[in-house]
């Protein structure tokens, strides 16, 4: 786990989890059940239904291939002509949470060296710097002692932003004006986590995909930097994408790919969309780890993804 801190919630806050993941994904779970509620009508899906169910699950952006291979799996199951439709969620929870299953990975940043140096990349807009935010709580409520690098310069509501969550969590901050040299700053970011003994770095970056030259250029020039102080940095690399573009996450995933390494992927914003299928592809298409979900506006609602709960949650199992 990252620091431990999803093992230190109490009985009944681990309980409650499960509902407000459902909760999160309630419009995505809804647009599915609305599109294959008219499908599971048989004790055996026909060849109409698989190709109708085949539809309905690459509309909830699985992806044609996710979904084909989905609506081959089930082809040859039966349901009760009493409960159908649950047995049929069931069934469909279970293959997508096989596809999901081996790219599920606790993000564990208190083992190797320290401190333990997080990049954080994404589109403007994705959620990357709320989510350096929220992990910065959790970490900071774990004990954990963290410092925050303000390297999207090209955005001085990042930087104040980012100043406002070091200040509400504790961490400590590094920061410049808009236009600064990010690189300047991820080493000084790195150099004061250094000085202060702390646990974890936490450096976000601009995300300027419309100039992948640009971008490969800043990140590279990151990187060389931090490596001055340590030659291993960064020792993760979290790529943030927002659920609420859809099939687009896909080819955001490959252009930050050409640019850099991805360690693993952080989704948010499924709360505000019904498009959390498209995590369903992600997973069929990259053999990239899939560390958290955001579901929600406060720290909390940045959840360790767990793939049978999701699938559970997409397809409407509460």
């Amino acid at each position: 786990m990252i620091w431990g801190l999803f093992n230190k919630r109490n009985p009944a806050e681990q309980q409650a989890e499960p509902k407000g993941l459902f909760d999160g994904l309630r419009k995505s779970s809804s647009k599915l059940a609305d599109s294959i509620g008219a499908v599971f009508t048989k004790e055996k899906l026909d060849a109409a239904a698989l190709a109708e169910l085949e539809d309905a699950l690459v509309t909830s952006d699985m992806g044609a291939s996710a979904a084909a291979r989905i609506a081959s799996a089930l082809a040859d199951q039966r349901f009760s002509r009493e409960d159908n439709q649950t047995e049929a969620r069931e069934a469909l929870a279970a293959e997508v949470a096989r596809i999901l299953k081996p790219r599920e990975a606790t993000l564990d940043l208190s083992a190797g060296p320290k401190p333990r140096i997080v990049l954080v990349i994404g589109v403007n807009g994705s959620g990357k710097t709320t989510t350096i935010g929220k992990l910065s709580k959790l970490l900071t409520d774990a004990q954990a002692k963290v410092v925050i690098g303000a390297a999207d310069t090209f955005r001085a509501a990042a930087i104040e932003q980012l100043q406002v969550w070091a200040q509400r969590t504790g961490a400590s901050f590094v920061s410049s004006h808009q236009g600064a040299d990010a690189a300047g700053i991820a080493f000084e970011t790195v150099k004061r986590a250094k000085a202060e003994n702390a646990d974890v770095a936490l450096i976000d970056t601009a995300g300027r995909l419309q100039n992948k030259t640009e971008l490969m250029a800043e990140l590279s020039k990151i990187v060389r930097s931090i490596r001055k102080i340590d030659e291993d940095a960064p020792h993760e690399t979290l790529l943030v994408l927002d659920a609420t573009v859809g099939q687009n996450a896909l080819s955001q995933v490959e252009s930050f790919r050409s640019v850099t390494d991805i360690t693993g992927l952080v989704m948010t914003k499924l709360d505000g969309t019904a498009k959390g299928g498209v995590l369903v592809a992600l997973a069929q298409r990259h053999a990239i780890p899939i560390h958290f979900v955001g579901v929600g506006e406060k720290a909390e609602d940045l959840r360790p993804f767990d793939a049978t709960a999701f699938a559970r949650a997409l397809v409407g199992l509460g």
